[in-house]
């Protein structure tokens, strides 16, 4: 792949496969490097995961600069679908303080889920397990919170 076309190649990818599937979700690491940047070239719509802390916060803003940059040079259709709170211990102030911040400074320009996934050991460890977190603890609060959310995204699809 020549250097030119490298945050293409997902999407060529996805592009042979595309008309196959009502829609496709690709979760990156949290990271900038290649693999996001291919990710948001062949995306219509990024979700946006943040932990209710302050570094996720600080790396926020690089993203929303990256995905700027993408729509300006790459992907001019690529829109924010929303910021979806994760991680979130809801009894420390620290988070309920963070999650208000982001709602007030981002929730005019950007939907920001009403639910969001919430701090839980069992998620750490159906990870570690390499199992969902709906097959390690089907009726845990965590896989509860992904059902809400998953439900909130699809209203918000349609």
């Amino acid at each position: 792949v020549n250097a030119m076309s490298r945050e293409y190649v997902l999407k060529q990818i996805l592009y042979g496969i595309k008309d196959q599937y009502d829609a496709v979700i690709i979760d990156c690491m949290p990271s900038l490097g290649m693999i996001t940047i291919n990710a948001l070239a062949a995306s219509d719509e990024v979700l946006i995961p943040v932990e209710a802390s302050y570094l996720p916060i600080k790396g926020l803003q690089q993203l929303l600069k990256t995905i700027g940059k993408v729509r300006k040079q790459i992907n001019p259709k690529l829109q924010v679908g929303g910021i979806l709170f994760t991680m979130v211990d809801a009894h420390t102030n620290d988070a309920r303080n963070n999650m208000e911040l982001l709602r007030n400074v981002y929730g005019s320009q950007i939907h920001i889920f009403d639910n969001y996934i919430p701090f839980s050991v069992r998620m750490k460890e159906a990870v570690r397990e390499g199992q969902s977190i709906f097959s390690y603890d089907p009726k845990g609060k965590a896989t509860e919170a992904y059902r809400r959310v998953t439900e909130e995204v699809l209203k918000d699809a349609i």
